[in-house]
């Protein structure tokens, strides 16, 4: 099954500028909709978020998906002390060894581990901070004539990349789970399949994106 790598985050005050242009509803939002439009049909790879990991997680719990089989998390040891509870419902992370004392280091073994992956077929970037450049210049070295798709209308890292690479238009709506059908359609057999999911209750809203964000 091809892989699909997410790069996301909510940015958080205090943390560069990425916060000013941020929406974090409309991350959620993009990220729920990626993960309804393709988890069906392709695994979808991340390193762990503290809010981005709980929302994967609530997601694939309704549209009654096995995660399991659908989705790889990497995660660094060096942020141990901040994994979200829900990765412990993940059965298939990826623990990347720390680089002792050094963050920077552990965050590019995760990422040079996570983003050389063989099977990842194309990259969507939301929201975020410098980690988006840095997940975006990585994926660039192992894949660069494979699709990347920053979506700019949520804000962040994510629309600064979307405005370098000349894309902000093209990926700035509001209609997330058209553009996500449209750049990754079902598999033939699942092309007839509708799922309804019901939307996030505030309280799973606010529970998803009040976390801090230690990586970027």
């Amino acid at each position: 099954m091809k892989a699909l790598f997410l790069s996301a985050s909510v940015p958080v005050q205090g943390r560069g500028h990425y916060f000013d242009t941020a929406d974090p509803f409309l991350i959620q939002t993009a990220v729920r909709e990626l993960v309804i439009a393709t988890i069906r049909d392709y695994t979808l790879v991340w390193g762990g978020h503290p809010a981005i990991t709980p929302m994967i997680w609530a997601i694939c719990e309704d549209v009654g998906v096995e995660y399991s089989n659908r989705v790889v998390l990497y995660q660094s040891e060096f942020f141990e002390q901040w994994y979200p509870e829900e990765n412990r419902r993940f059965g298939n992370i990826e623990l990347v060894e720390k680089v002792e004392d050094d963050r920077e280091a552990s965050l590019l073994r995760m990422r040079t581990e996570m983003l050389s992956r063989p099977d990842l077929f194309a990259a969507v970037f939301i929201g975020g901070m410098e980690g988006i450049a840095a997940e975006y210049a990585l994926f660039r070295k192992f894949h660069p004539d494979l699709p990347v798709l920053p979506v700019s209308s949520p804000g962040g890292a994510a629309r600064e990349l979307a405005i370098q690479l000349g894309v902000d238009s093209k990926f700035g709506g509001l209609d997330f789970a058209r553009l996500f059908r449209s750049h990754f359609p079902p598999a033939p057999q699942d092309a007839s399949v509708a799922t309804e999911v019901p939307p996030s209750s505030g309280e799973e809203r606010r529970g998803a994106l009040g976390q801090s964000d230690h990586i970027g």
